[in-house]
């Protein structure tokens, strides 16, 4: 399976850079994962291919236009899912991107000034946002999806099963990490990963996940339901 994401834009080639780099350019070698940038100003009428104009009714900032933004919408032809990023749109999320990972083509439409007409919104099939605060623009949440769908790609990491015990993975932070030297400055690696017994290791990282969603994001914690196991392992001593 391969996923395709055509993102509509007014800065295509700010995706350069981004697309050489890690995995992400692996992948696009491999064929696993394909990335077209679509240049909005090229469905512009004007010979200064504009893309925005001022809000009818006053106010600050200007508003993409809904013409060229639609026009580059269908010229990418059919496609599984048309997302529209912005402030106003679903909080992304892990679950969200196993989901558009399951999907085998995308056009992603990076938002730019103070909106997007209002009409665009009826030529998507969904709106995402990466957080609650406000950026210059929808392509650095473009990268973000790009890259948290493209992972999940099967292929793409090399070894899945660390997919599995990852943050978010299971609704749940990931466990602490450790690798050389085993004494850092008087700082060690805890005893239990250096014991070879596999199962006391799961069970430790299992417990210090727990204890880290629950400390640094209750937020988190408060949508988690732990078993009676996990109950168990958070009532355990260190």
């Amino acid at each position: 399976m391969s996923w395709t994401a055509h993102v509509v834009t007014i800065f295509p080639t700010i995706f350069d850079g981004f697309l050489e780099c890690g995995l992400l350019s692996k992948a696009l070698a491999r064929h696993l994962v394909e990335v077209r940038a679509v240049d909005l100003r090229d469905f512009t009428d004007d010979k200064h291919r504009t893309t925005d104009d001022a809000p009818y009714g006053g106010g600050a900032g200007m508003v993409m236009l809904v013409e060229p933004v639609v026009k580059a919408i269908e010229s990418v032809g059919p496609v599984d899912r048309k997302v529209l990023l912005t402030p106003q749109g679903q909080r992304l999320t892990q679950s969200l991107l196993v989901e558009l990972s399951r999907v085998s083509s995308m056009i992603i439409v990076c938002g730019r000034y103070e909106g997007v007409d209002e009409r665009i919104r009826s030529h998507v099939d969904s709106e995402i946002s990466i957080g609650d605060y406000v950026l210059n623009g929808g392509e650095v949440a473009a990268m973000a999806l790009i890259d948290g769908v493209a992972r999940l790609v099967p292929g793409v990491v090399g070894n899945p099963s660390s997919l599995v015990h990852e943050s978010h993975a299971h609704q749940l932070l990931e466990h602490p990490q450790y690798t050389r030297p085993a004494d850092f400055k008087g700082h060690q690696v805890p005893e239990v990963l250096l014991s070879g017994n596999h199962a006391r290791i799961e069970r430790w990282r299992r417990r210090q996940a727990l204890i880290r969603t629950r400390s640094r994001r209750p937020d988190l914690w408060a949508e988690y339901h732990p078993s009676a196991e996990d109950l168990a392992l958070l009532e355990e001593d260190d």
